[in-house]
């Protein structure tokens, strides 16, 4: 009997039990359903993921630390060892990257710029227009990335941005009750306060001894001096943005200036959380990255170079969407492993009722073997139908829901959580036949090994 003529017998057969047919497709339909949108979801996020990173990082730069735990690879709490050339950041004290440190990576091949990240920190800020005084967090404006406009103009991807200006959250433009454009032009101004001189015993004697007293309180006594900057930009708020800030952006050049003017003559002068490498075009920031221990090794410096490429922040954030996609296909695998019993009882079921039916086609000479088979494409035929009525519901429920799904999650225009593939989509479609026939093989096997006269005495 050939294959073609025992697949279109077995979809007969399923015609006269629609009904149970259709509830054991159902129940393979949760499955595919869930699964179909896993995979959707997983693409989806794997796309925004490789958006973000590709349109916001240039991807010839190498991000460097001294310390792991600032890339979140080691505890930030507890005690730690006092070191000269560590430094508090939010709370969590980290080993700094040292003008020797940067030295050494600026000397591998294929490196054009290291360039440390300047902290400064100020007693307070003001805005042109408003007596209140105001603190936030002052970094150096880091132009490989990229930062959403809401007013002004941002330098392309790869400059920095003027000396004496700033780039103001857009945040900070709700908060001080002003439109974002009214802020372009204004004048911020940082209240700068740098601590008293660090000096030994030996340094204050000598002091006291060249100058006296009176210098040496000098020489101990707080400086303080405003600097103003004029508003550049506002950096609005953006779902392809890594850079949605919460303080203000200042020139490399002028967070140079007021970190080395705040840190001079402290164990934290020119000693930095982290920097940013600019590889040449032409070489492979893997590769650079790689060569850091080497040239460590080379200078004879015990030290360490913690790096992070584009490429890893990236396989960084598909780690987590993959994580997630396999808790959600999780719960799919579970309604498929449910229905696979329902296969199994259903073929059993028909297997009873037809024993008649079975005994009469193998007295008329059908085979065993085209007997299971038939059983097993009867299996088939509803994995098959609860696939396509899982996948397609799947696809249609997210088509309906993506436009609200975007505007929930602010994902931006264009960009999508549920992204459907057909190939994808296809696999799993027949993995679940597959799946199916496996699990019609036991009701088939025993159809199968039926003994013709005695299901033919079958009442």
């Amino acid at each position: 009997m050939k294959l073609r003529d025992i697949f279109t017998r077995a979809g007969r057969s399923l015609r006269s039990a629609k009904g149970r047919t259709i509830l054991t497709s159902l129940a393979i339909a949760v499955g595919a359903f869930t699964l179909t949108l896993s995979l959707a979801a997983g693409e989806g996020a794997r796309q925004y993921a490789d958006k973000l990173i590709s349109s916001n990082v240039d991807p010839q730069s190498i991000f460097i630390v001294k310390d792991d735990s600032v890339f979140g690879a080691g505890p930030g709490g507890g005690l730690k060892e006092y070191s000269a050339t560590a430094t508090q950041y939010g709370g969590i004290s980290f080993k700094t990257l040292s003008n020797e440190d940067l030295e050494i990576v600026r000397g591998v091949d294929g490196v054009a710029s290291a360039t440390p990240t300047y902290i400064v920190n100020a007693e307070y800020v003001t805005f042109e227009g408003k007596k209140t005084k105001y603190t936030t967090d002052i970094t150096a404006y880091d132009p490989s990335v990229r930062s959403e406009v809401a007013a002004g103009n941002l330098p392309p991807l790869g400059q920095q941005i003027e000396t004496d200006s700033v780039v103001v959250p857009e945040v900070y433009a709700e908060q001080l009750k002003i439109k974002p454009a009214d802020l372009i032009g204004k004048i911020v101004t940082l209240r700068l306060v740098k601590t008293a001189e660090q000096l030994s015993q030996k340094q204050i004697e000598q002091i006291i001894k060249k100058d006296g007293v009176k210098a040496l309180r000098k020489r101990l006594a707080a400086q303080s001096k405003d600097v103003m900057l004029t508003v550049s930009a506002v950096s609005g708020k953006s779902s392809t943005a890594l850079s949605t800030s919460s303080g203000l952006f200042i020139s490399e050049k002028k967070a140079k200036e007021l970190s080395d003017y705040l840190t001079k003559g402290t164990d934290q002068y020119q000693q930095y959380v982290s920097a940013t490498v600019r590889v040449k075009d032409g070489y492979k920031p893997e590769d650079v990255k790689q060569s850091f221990k080497k040239a460590y090794q080379d200078a004879g410096n015990d030290g360490y170079i913690g790096a992070k490429t584009a490429e890893d922040l990236q396989s960084l954030l598909f780690t987590i969407v993959n994580t997630l996609q396999g808790i959600v296909a999780g719960f799919g695998v579970i309604a498929l492993i449910a229905s696979v019993f329902g296969i199994i009882n259903t073929q059993y079921i028909s297997v009873l009722e037809r024993t008649r039916e079975i005994g009469l086609m193998k007295a008329l000479g059908m085979r065993g073997r085209h007997v299971s088979r038939l059983f097993q494409f009867e299996a088939a035929w509803i994995g098959l139908l609860g696939g396509v009525i899982g996948a397609a519901g799947a696809w249609a429920v997210g088509t309906l829901l993506n436009p609200w799904i975007t505007e929930s999650l602010s994902l931006g225009e264009g960009n999508h959580l549920l992204v459907f593939q057909i190939i994808p989509v296809i696999i799993l479609v027949a993995s679940l036949v597959a799946i199916a026939m496996l699990a019609g093989w036991f009701p088939a096997r025993k159809a199968a090994k039926l003994d013709p006269i005695e299901a033919l005495r079958t009442e």
